[in-house]
């Protein structure tokens, strides 16, 4: 499976961005879609994942009620819309998917997000 986001940016805190990401290849692998992310010296971390049959979504504790993943109109995309944004926001976002709603086996490049206070 190969993944592809897009969006991202640098925004001042309280603004919003929205990701989006397609995936290509077998379906069967693509069981979760979501996005984890990653700060300079962190490690990536969860953020939210979502069902692409069930629209099952789950959210870090961090992000619920900012934060809302979708199934696009598109098969096999996923998009999170990203409100009220912090500088703690700030990372690479990696779309991800998989068969646990948060254990990702494949994953994109990567999109930097960039909260500025």
């Amino acid at each position: 499976v190969q993944l592809e986001e897009s969006g991202g940016g640098s925004v001042p805190a309280g603004e919003s961005l929205r990701l989006s990401c397609a995936a290509s290849g077998p379906t069967y692998e693509t069981i979760f879609m979501g996005w984890f992310r990653q700060a300079p010296g962190k490690e990536r971390e969860f953020v939210a994942s979502i069902g692409r049959i069930s629209h099952w979504a789950t959210y870090a504790d961090a992000v619920k009620g900012r934060f809302t993943i979708s199934t696009g109109n598109a098969p096999n995309t996923v998009s999170l819309q990203m409100n009220s944004l912090k500088p703690e926001d700030s990372g690479v976002y990696y779309c991800g998917t998989g068969g646990q709603k948060d254990s990702f086996h494949s994953w994109g490049p990567g999109t930097q997000v960039t909260v500025f206070s």
